[in-house]
C-alpha cells in the first residue's frame, strides 16, 4: 500500500512538471519575439507597419504611428523596429515585444532610408532635404552626430558589414558618398550613374551593388578600393536591392516593369526574371535566405519569392502604398 502512494505521488509530481513545462512553451511562443521571424512593412499612404508572420505569409498585425513611414531596420535580437516618418522628420523607436512606439528621435527634413549596423549600435537615416545623414546611438537613442553629404536627395544609408563605411545613394545624383564612420566625414564619391538608389552588400564585404534607375543598371562597386566594376543591366527602372545571406545571389526590383531581377555574384549575370506587383520597390530576405518580400507601392501588396525556384508563392494584402520592407536578422 505505502509503494502504491509513493508511486502514485512520483507519476502526479511528473505530470505536473509536464504540465508546466507544456505552459511555458506556450507562453513563450505566444510572445511576439519569441513567435518569430516576423517581417515589418512600412505602409506610407496608411501611415501603419504591418506585421507579417513569415511561417503563414499572414499579416498578424498592424502597428499605427501616423505620418508617412518609409524607411525601417530591425535590431539584430529582434527586440526593436526603428522607422524614419517623413513629414514628422523624425525616426519612430517601436518595442516588438509590446508593439508600440516607445520613443521618437527628431531628424533633417524628410527622412527616407534607415540602415543599421551589424552590431547594432549605430542606425543611419538619410535625410532629403537637409542633405544629411543622421547616425543615432542606439543606447543612448539620440542622434550622435550628422555628415552633409554631396548627392542631392539622400535616399539610402547603408552600412558595410565590418560597420566602418556607409554608403549613400541619392535620387538626383549620380554618385554614392561614402562616410567613413570613425572619421565622421565623407571621404569618397563614386560615379555609378544616373538616379542611384537601393544599396546591398556581400556579406564579406568586398562589393556592393547599387540600383540606378534611370540607366535601368546594377552597379558594382570594389569596397576596398572605393571604385566602379562594372555595371549589369537589370530590368527597367532597377531600384531596391538585397542581398541573400550567404552573399550567393543579389535581388534588384525593377518598377516599371514589376519585375525583380535576380544576380548571380559569381558571373554578375541575370540568371532568373520574376513577376511580382505593380511598381516593386524596396526588399527585405528572411535570415535563412529561402524568402524574399517585395514591397509593391502601387498594388498595396507584398510579393513572397521562393529563392530556391525563383517563383512568386504569394500576394499578401498589406496597407496602402508599401514603400519598403524590413525583417529580423
Amino acid at each position: 500500500m505505502h509503494a502504491t502512494r509513493q508511486t502514485t505521488t512520483r507519476t502526479s509530481a511528473a505530470l505536473f512538471a509536464a504540465l508546466i513545462a507544456t505552459s511555458s512553451a506556450v507562453l513563450v511562443a505566444s510572445s511576439p519575439v519569441a513567435a518569430a521571424p516576423f517581417v515589418y512593412v512600412s505602409n506610407e499612404g496608411s501611415g501603419t507597419i504591418g506585421v507579417i508572420d513569415t511561417a503563414l505569409d499572414q499579416v498578424v498585425a498592424t502597428i499605427a504611428i501616423g505620418g508617412k513611414p518609409r524607411g525601417s531596420a530591425v535590431s539584430p535580437d529582434g527586440g526593436t523596429l526603428y522607422v524614419s516618418d517623413q513629414p514628422g522628420a523624425r525616426l519612430v523607436v517601436i518595442d516588438l515585444a509590446s508593439r508600440r512606439e516607445v520613443s521618437s528621435i527628431a531628424l533633417g527634413s524628410s527622412p527616407e532610408g534607415v540602415g543599421i549596423s551589424n552590431d547594432g549600435r549605430w542606425v543611419s537615416v538619410a535625410s532629403e532635404q537637409t542633405q544629411t545623414v543622421s547616425i543615432i546611438d542606439t543606447r543612448r537613442r539620440e542622434v550622435a552626430f550628422q555628415v552633409k553629404v554631396e548627392g542631392r536627395n539622400p535616399e539610402h544609408a547603408i552600412f558595410s558589414p565590418d560597420g566602418g563605411l556607409l554608403f549613400v545613394s541619392a535620387e538626383e545624383d549620380e554618385t554614392v558618398d561614402v562616410i567613413n564612420i570613425a572619421r565622421r566625414a565623407v571621404v569618397a564619391r563614386i560615379a555609378v550613374g544616373d538616379r542611384p538608389r537601393g544599396i546591398g552588400f556581400t556579406p564579406d564585404g568586398r562589393r556592393a551593388y547599387v540600383g540606378v534607375e534611370n540607366a535601368s543598371v546594377v552597379a558594382v562597386i570594389d569596397v576596398p578600393n572605393l571604385k566602379l566594376l562594372g555595371t549589369i543591366k537589370a530590368g527597367i527602372r532597377a531600384n531596391g536591392i538585397t542581398v541573400r545571406p550567404d552573399g550567393l545571389r543579389v535581388y534588384v526590383s525593377n518598377g516599371a516593369d514589376g519585375t525583380v531581377s535576380v544576380i548571380d555574384t559569381a558571373s554578375d549575370t541575370v540568371v532568373a526574371t520574376i513577376a511580382t506587383g505593380r511598381r516593386p520597390w524596396n526588399m527585405a530576405i528572411t535570415q535563412d535566405g529561402r524568402k524574399l518580400y517585395v514591397a509593391n507601392g502601387r498594388a498595396n501588396t507584398v510579393s513572397v519569392i521562393d529563392t530556391a525556384s525563383n517563383a512568386k508563392t504569394a500576394d499578401i494584402a498589406v496597407g496602402e502604398t508599401p514603400w519598403g520592407v524590413s525583417g529580423a536578422r
